[in-house]
């Protein structure tokens, strides 16, 4: 048998990753109660829990909302609701100090009744119906709702005007608990992939045969419309229901980035859209609009490179193709300005741009006149982080907020707020403002850059007290994520204020390659064999912290999460000299098998197929798990998981702690039985995980 065969067979710790086994549960009941006794004694722990508590369920926060026909909604937790309510308002009365509030659904209540651990995950609404008047009612939904936090959802219907679920006998609409996906195709009929049997999800676990289910009749009867591939991440159905633009498109998720797509017709035909595989397409009104991941050149030798956002008309597109239509650049990216995001009013494009890791907004419209597009900057707080959420209703044809749309702003000194903006027009309303948490006269916060091992400038932020002493003395956290293209931009923690700033501590986020901070190219810089450059940037500014005396190994933690948790890993076997204290959360970190556990066979794109003998090379080279050696000095550090992530398999955690206790190693561990992959069910388990963090990192950094 090759090496290539070989599962891994050998390792002494395999039994770890049966997530629900009585032996691998003891193990971590075990763990637990160790990482509790020693962490949860400690003062600052008694301290920080019940003030980050506090903060997390204080009524001062921002209730965000979204938009249901002419209701707000918002999913609101705290301490009388610790899994929460789903409730509504108008917008008059949301602009108020204390909006009015109606409970659609009480989700503590329900879980009692039911004796189930509801998570929440969401609703999908369907088409309004039409009153006698011939008025729009927005009244059925699909709900998703988690046990225990999982991705895994159990879906149903629910009637928004009479507030309950639809039983199946009155004709609901119910999935059984899976990874499942469901659109409203009409009012009685859903577009359903979810595990329908042997065969019927992809090997990343995600539905792979999309079916078109009837209300009043079996699922399993339901015909098959779309079908992907077994090596696919998923097959999708999206729906548009715009009036007067209604279209359906199928698709298949290949890997993480590429993408085919076909438009259905009225009578069930199908025709490819044209396409580059990695491009991102979506329609809106008359347009198709790409953003590009690699650069495109057109039959007329015009070229548009990777990060571009482009528009074209879709008749003209289905009819001509991608290279002989044309395309308009709304956006053309530069060596430091990226996409950060898009959204659409009625009449205008909204473009989120990232300049230099701060955001800025740009407002697009088309003038048919000249057949081109105006352009404006729209005057908005800065430099920080910027959102944008479009609140466009196209039920409604005299929507008043057709062309308004939601800004947030934050950053690290910054408390969050929430401002109503119109196309057009400068000085958006300010309808909420977060409190400040935390004093921030006596902090600075400042970007700077370190230099790589292959000399790339990675820029990095720096929230420090203004009079620290650059003697290497600050206990400094440095936290990274450099993966999937996700942005590491400024955001304001009340938590990271009571417990790190205000003591003293210098938080630092680093803007690896491998994110999204300048386009794609700085991401697929750090994919496949070139992983280990995301590992070489974060090193290199653990390296420039220490060198600029703001901090030094004893003194320099590191923390990440996810593919964050692979970094913080890999960092900590490639350099243990370099730090002190080790926070590696929800992880992956043997990547000879993340692709034959949960989801990992999706995320191949990002991190090359370990079955594949040279790629099983290089991924080698930096798997953490693989990577631990005896007779090396590790930082004793603590790793987070979740029994109930079925993303990233708890068993990445269970057995890189196994591992180290066997070599000597001194390690903490703690796995909270519920909270999915963001490791926290309820504000509880959230506080009292976090407070574990803090007093780990105040016991291996503090003075």
């Amino acid at each position: 048998m090759s090496a290539v065969d070989r599962p891994e067979g050998d390792a002494p710790d395999l039994w770890l990753e049966e997530v629900h086994g009585e032996a691998a549960l003891a193990w971590v009941r075990e763990h637990n109660a160790r990482t509790e006794g020693e962490l949860g004694a400690r003062a600052d722990y008694a301290e920080f829990r019940p003030r980050l508590k506090a903060l997390m369920d204080a009524r001062e926060r921002i209730p965000y909302v979204s938009r249901i026909g002419h209701d707000f909604y918002n999913f609101w937790q705290d301490a009388e609701h610790p899994r929460g309510l789903w409730r509504r308002t108008t917008l008059a009365s949301y602009r108020l100090a204390e909006p009015v509030w109606e409970t659609v659904l009480d989700l503590d209540a329900l879980a009692a009744a039911e004796g189930e651990n509801w998570v929440w995950h969401g609703a999908d609404v369907c088409t309004p119906a039409r009153d006698a008047e011939s008025r729009p009612v927005w009244r059925r939904c699909l709900i998703d709702l988690s046990r225990g936090g999982a991705d895994a959802t159990v879906v149903r219907e629910f009637d928004l005007v009479e507030r309950r679920f639809i039983p199946a006998g009155e004709g609901g609409f119910t999935l059984s608990e899976a990874k499942s996906s469901a659109s409203w195709i009409d009012a009685d009929t859903l577009a359903v992939g979810t595990d329908f049997g042997p065969g019927s999800m992809t090997d990343s676990g995600y539905p792979r045969v999309i079916k078109a289910w009837k209300r009043g009749t079996p699922l399993a009867d339901a015909p098959t419309i779309h079908e992907g591939e077994a090596g696919d991440v998923s097959a999708w159905v999206s729906i548009d229901d715009t009036p007067g633009f209604e279209r359906t498109v199928h698709g298949r998720s290949i890997d993480f980035y590429t993408t085919a797509m076909w438009l259905v017709a009225p009578d069930g035909s199908r025709r490819a859209v044209p396409k580059p595989a990695d491009a991102s397409l979506g329609f809106h009104e008359r347009w198709a609009v790409m953003e590009l991941r690699s650069d495109l050149t057109l039959a007329d030798g015009a070229r548009h490179p990777a990060g571009s956002l482009l528009v074209a008309e879709i008749d003209a597109l289905m009819a001509q193709g991608c290279e002989a239509v044309r395309w308009t650049a709304l956006f053309t990216p530069t060596p430091t300005c990226s996409l950060g995001g898009s959204a659409w009013t009625r009449g205008h494009v909204l473009l989120n741009l990232l300049d230099k890791v701060a955001n800025r907004v740009e407002e697009l419209r088309f003038d048919a006149a000249s057949g081109g597009w105006t352009r404006r900057a729209v005057a908005l707080p800065g430099p920080g982080t910027l959102g944008l959420g479009a609140l466009h209703e196209p039920h409604l044809p005299d929507d008043p907020l057709a062309e308004h749309y939601w800004v947030t702003y934050a950053d690290f000194l910054t408390p969050d707020s929430l401002m109503l903006a119109e196309a057009g027009r400068d000085a958006p309303e300010v309808l909420k403002q977060r409190p400040r948490y935390f004093d921030a006269a006596g902090l600075a916060a400042e970007q700077r850059f370190a230099t790589s091992a292959d000399g790339t400038r990675v820029p990095y932020f720096v929230v420090r007290p203004k009079d620290a002493p650059m003697d290497g003395s600050t206990p400094t956290l440095l936290y990274g994520y450099g993966g999937f293209e996700v942005s590491m931009q400024p955001w304001y923690s009340g938590g990271f204020g009571l417990a790190w700033y205000e003591r003293g501590g210098a938080l630092v986020v680093a803007n690896i390659r491998g994110g999204g901070e300048f386009g794609p190219a700085w991401h697929q810089a750090a994919v496949g064999e070139h992983k280990p450059r995301s590992h070489e940037d974060f090193i290199a500014v653990a390296e420039d912290l220490i060198a600029r005396g703001l901090s030094s190994p004893a003194r320099l933690g590191i923390m990440g999460g996810s593919n964050g948790g692979l970094l913080v890993g890999a960092a900590m076997t490639r350099r243990p000299d370099l730090f002190g204290a080790v926070v590696c959360q929800v992880p992956l970190l043997d990547m000879l098998r993340y692709h034959r556990l949960l989801a990992g066979a999706s995320w191949m794109a990002e991190y090359g197929d370990p079955d594949q003998p040279e790629q099983r090379a290089w991924i080698e080279r930096y798997s953490p798990y693989q990577a631990l050696r005896e007779g090396v000095r590790y930082p004793r550090a603590l790793f987070t998981t979740s029994t109930r992530d079925d993303r990233v398999h708890p068993g990445h955690a269970r057995r890189m702690v196994a591992k180290l206790e066997a070599l000597g190693q001194p390690v903490l561990y703690y796995e909270n039985i519920e909270g999915g992959h963001g490791g926290a069910a309820d504000n509880a388990q959230r506080a009292h995980l976090q407070a574990l963090e803090f007093a780990y990192l105040w016991s291996r950094l503090g003075h």
